[in-house]
């Protein structure tokens, strides 16, 4: 615990004051919040960028970020933030990583707290669009503002691991899929070639996927079944759920 020498800032009682003045001899180091967004469309994992602002990092890519506000915590700022830049309301946030680094800001020491989500473009609209803020392919971006690069990497691999350890991608499909539309997921997000029937193995080994006596329609491959998730049968039995290792 950071203690303090009462002689040195004049202190000898008030326990509110003494609080006080011991916070205002801290240094002054600005805190932000950046958010990672993922999403799946046409069978890629994509994540919403905008144009820095910054004549530095001109036509640079960067996060959605800004700073907290001293009365706000941390997910309300990052909920502010991912609002008053893209419009979208209800999204899932979760709390990644600090970054701290000396000198990961041109104009000084800046400490960030990244957030991210995985959506699904159908349940959240876009409804701002300023500095050019749009989807990008995930593998390929090569450079970004700042250190944002390396925060994009980190919770690259954080989604990674999130959706073997959690049922999170079953969220970008259609209430009713198909396993190849499944495992198209899966490979996009772990960018990887999965084995067809070690994969099928997996979920029909879980007992999660309900047969919805349906087939594809439309398709130029050779239709396949459609099914959907026990979400009733997975609450149920999350406790001992061990993931899915790939």
């Amino acid at each position: 615990m950071l203690e303090y020498n009462k002689s040195i800032i004049g202190v000898t009682d008030g326990f509110n004051k003494d609080a006080a003045i011991l916070v205002n001899s801290y240094p002054k180091v600005p805190l932000t919040v950046d958010c990672v967004i993922f999403a799946f469309e046409d069978n890629a994992l994509k994540v919403l960028l905008i144009k820095s602002d910054l004549d530095q990092y001109k036509d640079q890519l960067s996060l959605l970020g800004d700073m907290v506000h001293s009365n706000e915590d941390l997910d309300v700022a990052a909920n502010r933030v991912l609002m008053a830049r893209t419009g979208m309301q209800n999204v899932y946030l979760e709390q990644v990583h600090t970054f701290s680094k000396i000198g990961r800001h041109p104009g000084g020491r800046v400490v960030t707290t990244v957030y991210a989500s995985l959506l699904n473009f159908k349940h959240h609209e876009m409804k701002i669009h300023e500095n050019e803020l749009k989807w990008h392919a995930v593998n390929q971006i090569d450079t970004m503002a700042f250190d944002h690069k390396a925060i994009l990497d980190y919770a690259y691999k954080w989604l990674q691991k999130r959706i073997q350890e959690h049922p999170l991608a079953l969220s970008l499909l259609p209430e009713k899929f198909s396993l190849r539309q499944l495992q198209n997921v899966y490979e996009a997000i772990l960018n990887t070639k999965l084995d067809r029937r070690n994969f099928r193995k997996k979920f029909a080994s879980m007992g999660l996927l309900l047969d919805s006596n349906e087939m594809e329609i439309n398709v130029t491959h050779r239709p396949g079944k459609l099914y959907t998730f026990d979400y009733a049968k997975y609450e149920l039995s999350k406790r001992n759920w061990v993931g899915i290792d790939f």
